[in-house]
């Protein structure tokens, strides 16, 4: 895991699939039923506070270990508070071969509902 985290680690990008998303894009995305699963890498307190409804949590520190419970065939948003570790976890999973996007502004910039 801290081998993505120093970035000796080589990404595969996709030029087709842009690394970050606009939250008013996610909420489109969502609204036209488009299949995305959106990833909430914060803390289970953080989580509880407030999330995106359907999000699935697994905390940054543990993504590593729970790969195997995404699955490759959707594209992946990843949002955390304010963007900077759901970057690190984009940037985990697109090394991995997912399909990613970050979440520009995390949370703090979310215009939705939210769940708690």
């Amino acid at each position: 895991m801290l081998e993505w985290l120093i970035g000796k680690r080589r990404e595969n990008t996709t030029p087709r699939v842009p690394a970050t998303i606009m939250p008013e894009e996610v909420i489109a995305l969502l609204e036209q039923g488009e299949k995305v699963v959106i990833l909430d890498v914060r803390q289970q307190h953080e989580y509880r506070s407030g999330h995106i409804k359907g999000a699935q949590l697994i905390p940054l520190m543990e993504l590593n270990k729970r790969l195997h419970e995404l699955k490759k065939d959707a594209t992946i948003i990843t949002v955390c508070h304010s963007g900077r570790r759901s970057a690190q976890a984009a940037r985990l999973l697109r090394a991995e071969g997912f399909t990613v996007r970050n979440m520009v502004g995390g949370m703090m910039k979310w215009p939705g509902k939210v769940v708690k």
